[in-house]
């Protein structure tokens, strides 16, 4: 359910809630950026087809690391997304809900947790310190997604297409430190490499041909 289907009282609590987490956010030195907003002003028209969020500004990269205060202000009087921008203190490699869902088991086992955000659309974001690449076996696969300089996310609690985003693992648990991205990164390879080896393990076999005289 979106806003613009929501009464007066939970739309106004709604965008209150997405103000404070903007404004708290910013506090923590998180590069908080306003998003677009599935509202009629943002729509065209009550009904029309919302998916997900960008950028409300098309200077946004010159507001990123605004003062608190600043971002306060920007939420205030009109509703928007929370987004954050990526490459500067945080990144997020972005993958499928099975890959998530492995890699999360890993990261549990391993005592290792991670911020981790779920999307309505089956995608999750595991979040990151900044790095300058990108494992080549993750690069390579086309259900991967970093973000990283020049990007952005969305964080809860942000609209989306069919549902709102939301934690699966909240920065808290972290205690509000980023966890180093080549820790991430090795863990999501695990994860891949095993997904591909069972994969390639439940493939049926092809019979030989008959050998050459």
């Amino acid at each position: 359910m979106l806003d613009t289907e929501w009464s007066d009282s939970w739309r106004g609590a709604f965008r209150i809630e997405l103000r404070a987490e903007a404004i708290g956010l910013a506090w923590r030195g998180w590069p908080v950026l306003p998003g677009t907003y599935p509202s009629a002003s943002e729509t065209g028209e009550p009904g029309a087809t919302w998916i997900k969020p960008v950028p409300a500004h098309d200077d946004w990269q010159e507001r990123v690391g605004a003062h608190p205060q600043q971002v306060a202000a920007w939420w205030t009087g009109k509703p928007y997304s929370l987004l954050v921008a990526t490459g500067t203190m945080v990144d997020a490699v972005e993958v499928d809900d099975t890959l998530g869902r492995r890699a999360a088991r890993l990261l549990r086992a391993s005592g290792q947790p991670a911020p981790i955000v779920a999307m309505p659309n089956g995608r999750w974001l595991f979040l990151t310190t900044t790095s300058d690449h990108l494992p080549a076996l993750l690069a390579a696969d086309e259900s991967v997604e970093w973000h990283s300089d020049g990007g952005w996310i969305p964080l809860p609690p942000t609209p989306f297409e069919h549902g709102v985003v939301h934690w699966r693992v909240k920065p808290e648990i972290w205690g509000w430190r980023l966890p180093a991205a080549a820790t991430v990164h090795d863990v999501l390879v695990r994860a891949l490499s095993g997904e591909l080896s069972r994969t390639i393990a439940n493939q049926p076999m092809l019979a030989a041909g008959p050998s050459a005289a």
